[in-house]
């Protein structure tokens, strides 16, 4: 019983934590392909900028996934 409990609430964390970084890169790369429709000139540090945003956004999907295996194996 114990065991059933943990597993939906290692489920819980990674998928609710998982929601943020998820709208977040959405909104970033349809912001940056707004971006590149105006400016076609500007691709290179348009890019670098959302390679970089994107990195740190999926940081926090990773954490959240840290969160589900403590919970699961702990």
């Amino acid at each position: 019983m114990e065991g059933d409990i943990l597993n939906i609430g290692a489920g819980l964390a990674i998928g609710v934590g998982a929601i943020g970084p998820g709208i977040g890169i959405g909104i970033l790369a349809s912001k940056a392909m707004e971006a590149l429709g105006r400016n076609p000139d500007a691709a290179g540090p348009i890019q670098q900028n959302m390679i970089l945003a994107i990195a740190f956004t999926e940081a926090i999907a990773i954490y959240a996934l840290v969160v589900a295996i403590i919970i699961k194996f702990v």
